[in-house]
């Protein structure tokens, strides 16, 4: 059993890495979203989303660390993540409806997407920081016996995901002017961001 002095070194230590894993997807979405928009890549905006809404989780998980730091009760903390699960999970769902509408429309008038290098490097640095930052959330999760820990270095690994499928998608458009790879690529993510926000749903009703 760990001791108060022990937990508390944990509890610093999951802090200090949900305070760089939230202010990385703070600087992710600024790059993705604009990237977006400037190349006309529904892909890199639904990539920037996405991370704008991990920001609302990430930050979800701080207060509740900081709570535990200040003894609150567990069915309080219990009560303010399944409200917040319940939310990003509607939203990320809607997003996906949003994703497929979008990019059906652009491939039936075969609009095509700029090639944006912006969002080609936030899509490589993100393939390999996502990876090391679920790697040490779900070792400080499982010695703090914090479940929501774990699964938020989870959400990590679906972000790698998406990154690469971004990277994919902006590669192909760049090197061989494929019109139709900006579109492909963003009903891929649907997949992703329509399983991450349907398994937050289910947190969120306590499922």
């Amino acid at each position: 059993m760990a001791s108060n002095t022990d937990s508390q070194t944990l509890v610093n230590r999951s802090l200090h890495t949900e305070y760089f894993s939230t202010a990385w997807m703070a600087f992710e979405f600024i790059v993705g979203f604009y990237s977006g928009l400037k190349a006309g890549s529904i892909l890199l905006i639904a990539f920037g989303l996405d991370s704008f809404l991990e920001i609302i989780s990430g930050s979800t998980l701080i207060w509740r660390l900081r709570k535990e730091n200040t003894g609150a009760s567990p069915a309080e903390i219990e009560r303010a993540e399944k409200r917040s699960s319940l939310i990003v999970g509607i939203v990320l769902l809607l997003l996906a409806v949003y994703v497929t509408a979008v990019s059906l429309f652009n491939l039936f008038t075969h609009a095509a997407a700029d090639t944006s290098y912006s969002g080609i490097a936030i899509a490589i640095a993100s393939v390999f920081l996502m990876p090391i930052l679920t790697f040490r959330k779900r070792s400080l999760g499982k010695a703090l016996q914090s479940d929501a820990l774990v699964e938020d270095g989870m959400c990590n690994i679906t972000c790698a995901y998406m990154a690469a499928t971004v990277l994919i998608g902006a590669l192909l458009t760049a090197l061989l002017n494929w019109w139709w790879a900006d579109s492909v690529a963003a009903l891929i993510l649907v997949y992703f961001i329509a399983s991450e926000g349907w398994e937050s749903c289910q947190e969120g009703r306590g499922k």
